[in-house]
């Protein structure tokens, strides 16, 4: 690729379980030039979510075949023909997977400059992850000081962001699960976790009974699947369960339902809700006024699996399948600092 080329990621088949390179495609163009209104922004990191392998089948709202994938990315006006977007400004969007995206204002966000914060934590703990947890913590579950936690998925992106803005606003005990001994290592010795177990070890509910014998208020759910069922045992009377998401199914769309003892829903009062973050972007300043202080002052660590390079774009996002990242999965350009 040399500088007057961009590349564009491309899906083109439907997978049937797990993707492979196979599905996808760099496509090489020339750089677009803005037209009048519009900037270009050259990007420097890119995003990989879980939610991007749900939007690879043939569902409402999925990736159209052969075109750019949607996604997450921030990058640097380099030409601009809108007097509101200066060149050099950075900036956050939703243009995809591509080394270079023609922008309008109401298509991006406007980055702040923030002493000490690196620019990645805009994809992570500032980003969409980040509103995830804080989302999910304060308007969904309405979390309490003291309260006691479960996080399923605990070391991927929304869940050390979820332990760590549970750590902010008071939480009482923390217990999560991840695939690996290492992960559950890291859980308790850097994100800030009480007791994690490997799900892998044996069953979900006999492991969470043993690391939280006294149950817990609040489940924060990213996988669905055996730690659901596992889960609403496991919790106290008036507690809440929130949806994130479902990885335990994206890459088997054959997984059995969901087995849990429906009577518990009623005699412990509990209350089970979803959500989609898109629906709260309007909370995006207020998890910068509470964040940001806690990143500079260093109480507030990141969790990244960063990989260098917008070709390893796709081999990152099937490692973080297969659970190879711990933390936010993103990817970086070669010339980014």
């Amino acid at each position: 690729m040399t500088n007057d080329t961009a590349l564009t990621v491309h899906q083109t088949a439907r997978p049937h379980g797990f993707p492979t390179p196979d599905h996808f495609a760099f496509v090489e163009s020339a750089v677009p030039r803005p037209a009048p209104g519009t900037a270009l922004v050259e990007n420097l990191y890119w995003s990989v979510d879980p939610y991007h392998r749900e939007l690879m089948d043939d569902v409402p709202g999925g990736n159209a075949l052969h075109t750019p994938l949607e996604g997450r990315a921030v990058g640097r006006v380099v030409e601009s023909r809108r007097p509101g977007l200066k060149e050099g400004e950075l900036v956050f969007h939703r243009q995809g997977w591509r080394t270079h995206a023609v922008v309008t204002p109401d298509e991006v966000r406007r980055l702040p400059h923030l002493d000490g914060v690196p620019l990645s934590a805009h994809l992570g703990i500032l980003g969409g992850t980040g509103l995830t947890a804080y989302v999910g913590l304060t308007r969904i579950a309405r979390l309490q000081e003291g309260e006691d936690l479960f996080v399923s998925a605990a070391a991927g992106g929304v869940g050390t962001a979820t332990a760590r803005l549970a750590r902010l606003l008071g939480a009482g005990r923390i217990v999560g699960s991840a695939g690996s001994a290492a992960k559950v290592a890291h859980l308790t010795s850097e994100v800030g976790y009480d007791a994690a177990f490997d799900y892998h070890d044996g069953p979900v509910a006999e492991q969470l009974a043993k690391a939280a014998p006294d149950g817990f208020d609040v489940f924060v759910d990213n996988v669905g699947g055996e730690h659901l069922g596992a889960g609403i045992a496991g919790l106290r009377e008036y507690g809440r369960v929130v949806r994130v998401g479902t990885v335990s199914q994206y890459n088997d769309p054959a997984a059995p339902p969901v087995r849990f003892n429906h009577a518990d829903v009623v005699e412990k009062s509990l209350r089970l809700e979803g959500f989609l973050v898109r629906d709260h972007r309007d909370a995006q300043d207020e998890l910068y006024a509470f964040v940001v202080p806690h990143l500079q002052s260093g109480r507030v660590g990141l969790d990244e699996t960063v990989t260098v390079g917008f070709e390893s774009i796709v081999g990152a996002f099937l490692g973080m399948l297969r659970g190879a990242n711990v933390g936010k999965t993103i990817v970086r350009a070669a010339h980014a600092s």
